[in-house]
């Protein structure tokens, strides 16, 4: 089989058309990697006889959402061996509690599963509640699904085959401890290569032949990778690969892994970097990059060139409050932000959904009507927010409780549009019931997971 070099791959996809089709959601945060939900003919509010299910299937326990492409939905998850209990303290790590990860495979019009692939793999992490990551699906052809990718908790990285589930390679990242958490950081498939970060001092983001495994290239020596994935953006000239980290932020040459420039911070605690940068395009401010952390604060990056051509980043304003109770402008654990029309809208740390001036990171107005409700602050509290189209204020959010709100997000405050309950929270690693699982959205309709089912629910006017 001919391969596809990086240049000339670079080339091709540099004269695709700009118009995606928009009903794929083949890997984290969709085709762009942005969150953006772009298809047409979709609700503007949910009905009131609410949604109408097209099916559900079972599936055990993970937090890693699903991912639509080509006709199939594939998600990760864990099932413990027989006799085995997750400790009953969820922070606790164990030596490795015994049971295997898999990955699933269903039709994305009836639920029917079609294959699983599975692995033996004991837990030696915090919150063992199953597989963290979104399965990354690749195609000869841009909407085909040949191959998928997935990165378990502990390590394994797998490519298997879309059609039938059987191995084409897989390995281990690293022999080196897993992250307290567990690997989080969903794989990226770029031209002929996947993407991952792992625990390795002597570079934590591993770009491999995504036909083989074979490495390409390693880079970004650090003591641990954090759990925000990858992520590219065409920005200042050049396309750059930016991986956010618990030492700082870098941008890379995405076909060679070279460094453009790095941002360094001070370690963040407990290695908490979550949320996947996000860039902004702003007529006045140029292009901004952001980032936000429970513990480190939000941090915005003016990104530009020097005189050679080559991109730089400058620190545009970095804001931390004295605790994650007392955080100033938006300190988010997991949910990434949205970026549009010169604001910022994210979820705190303690559940506050906050908008805010990116020019300058002060808060124009906080609720907690997406997130806890009338409970006020809440430790990790969240939901997953998706905007539907590229412009616009109407916005869904997934919240902990298993609710789909649908609200708008303007500089003037959130407005609730409507509200329903569509999936229950199984998990309890919070020591509370909580769904802390990103949907995926596509076909004009919403894939959503918990620890007992996978369901899908049609979001078509007709």
């Amino acid at each position: 089989m001919s391969r596809t070099t990086p240049a000339l791959a670079i080339t091709l996809f540099l004269c695709l058309p700009i118009t995606l089709r928009s009903d794929e959601w083949g890997q984290w945060l969709g085709p762009k990697r942005d969150g953006i939900w772009r298809e047409t003919g979709l609700f503007d509010a949910i009905p009131a006889d609410g949604l109408k299910v097209r099916w559900r299937a079972p599936v055990s326990l993970g937090y890693g959402g699903p991912a639509v492409k080509d006709g199939k939905v594939f998600v990760m998850d864990r099932v413990l061996k027989e006799g085995a209990k997750n400790p009953a303290n969820p922070f606790d790590r164990d030596k490795g509690i015994p049971g295997t990860e898999r990955v699933l495979c269903f039709d994305a019009k009836t639920g029917k599963q079609l294959w699983a692939f599975e692995y033996d793999c004991p837990y030696t992490v915090s919150y063992a509640g199953g597989p963290r990551c979104t399965p990354a699906v690749d195609g000869d052809r841009d909407y085909d699904a040949d191959r998928v990718y997935a990165h378990g908790t502990e390590g394994h990285l797998h490519c298997l085959d879309a059609q039938t589930g059987k191995k084409i390679w897989g390995r281990k990242m690293t022999e080196n401890e897993t992250p307290v958490w567990g690997y989080a950081a969903h794989p990226l498939v770029l031209w002929n290569m996947v993407i991952v970060a792992t625990n390795d001092p002597k570079g934590i983001l591993v770009a491999m032949d995504k036909m083989t495994g074979k490495v390409i290239w390693q880079a970004i020596p650090a003591k641990e990778c954090g759990y925000s994935p990858p992520v590219m953006f065409d920005v200042a000239g050049k396309r750059q690969l930016i991986q956010w980290y618990p030492a700082g932020v870098t941008s890379l040459d995405p076909e060679t892994g070279k460094v453009y420039w790095t941002i360094p911070q001070e370690p963040m605690k407990y290695g908490v970097t979550i949320v996947t940068p996000q860039l902004l395009r702003d007529s006045k401010l140029g292009d901004l990059l952001f980032v936000s952390s429970q513990y480190g604060g939000a941090l915005m990056l003016k990104l530009d060139k020097s005189g050679n051509g080559d991109p730089t980043a400058s620190v545009l304003w970095k804001r931390v409050g004295k605790s994650d109770r007392t955080s100033d402008a938006i300190q988010t654990l997991m949910a990434t932000p949205v970026l549009r029309d010169g604001h910022v809208y994210g979820i705190d740390a303690k559940g506050q959904l906050r908008g805010l001036t990116a020019a300058t990171g002060d808060r124009l107005w906080e609720t907690f009507e997406t997130t806890t409700y009338d409970a006020g602050m809440q430790s990790w509290a969240t939901a997953f927010m998706t905007p539907l189209g590229e412009t616009g204020p109407r916005t869904l959010f997934a919240t902990e409780h298993g609710d789909l709100i649908v609200g708008d997000l303007t500089p003037a405050g959130f407005k609730l549009i409507s509200k329903s309950h569509l999936l229950d929270p199984t998990n309890t690693d919070a020591r509370r019931p909580v769904l802390w699982s990103q949907p995926a959205y596509a076909n004009r309709s919403i894939y959503w997971r918990n620890d007992k089912e996978l369901v899908s629910w049609s979001f078509a006017k007709e």
